[in-house]
């Protein structure tokens, strides 16, 4: 994994010790290992998988100054990212990874196991039944999503569970300022507030990233979220 720590320094100015470094390698092992058995991911070359899962799920620290003693939520995390890779990067981190297929928070609870990742849990419920639920709701200092959906609904997932004085990141495409400009009805809506947009460039790779970052100051109303399949069938506007 020396490639991962000179991308890791050069990019984020972040050190990855030894220890951390074979983590992520036997991370990499696992997922390819388990990825023979079920639809995990479609990026499979070693390269790629430092690039596109751990370094991608680490410019999180780009717009997040601290980490340690803070309390995570990754929703939809499917195989584990951003989650598994900032638990691995920041073991004073409370990281919760949620999603809905308990076939991909198994092969989550086997990493942890494996790597002894003391920090991480895993829920399985949907974002909406999460948000309403009184031991998830405001109850994270940052939740975020990974290309999970468009923004309109994606805030419905993510700003339930945020506490206020918290902050949504939604990890998005090239479609990022448009789905900003859509999701500012939203947003308001449920409490929140844009804070910034940070544009990431990755190596090797020729489109660059977005994280929308969403302050959260006051309290989401009680209605939201809304039943599940209603925020992507019937955004906020």
């Amino acid at each position: 994994m020396s490639t991962l720590a000179e991308y890791a320094g050069a990019c984020l100015n972040l050190a990855l010790s030894a220890h951390q470094l074979g983590q992520f390698e036997a991370l990499s092992d696992m997922l390819l290992d388990w990825n023979q058995r079920m639809n995990l991911t479609s990026i499979t070359a070693p390269e790629d998988i430092v690039v596109k899962h751990f370094l991608d799920s680490l410019t999180l620290t780009t717009v997040v100054t601290r980490f340690d003693g803070l309390r995570l939520i990754d929703v939809g995390t499917g195989a584990g990212f951003p989650g598994l890779a900032l638990a691995i990067a920041f073991p004073a981190l409370e990281v919760t990874l949620l999603d809905s297929t308990a076939k991909k928070l198994r092969f989550i609870e086997a990493v942890g196991e494996a790597l002894q990742l003391g920090n991480i849990r895993t829920l399985h419920a949907r974002a909406e039944d999460a948000g309403r639920d009184k031991s998830h709701r405001a109850c994270y200092d940052i939740a975020v999503a990974r290309a999970v959906a468009r923004l309109p609904a994606l805030v419905e997932y993510l700003l339930p569970l945020v506490k206020p004085t918290g902050q949504a990141i939604a990890m998005q495409g090239m479609t990022a300022y448009e789905d900003a400009n859509s999701a500012a009805r939203a947003i308001e809506a449920l409490g929140g507030e844009l804070f910034t947009i940070e544009e990431v460039l990755l190596p090797a790779l020729d489109n660059p990233r977005y994280l929308i970052v969403i302050d959260k100051i006051k309290k989401t109303p009680r209605q939201y979220p809304r039943q599940p399949g209603r925020p992507t069938r019937d955004p906020i506007q």
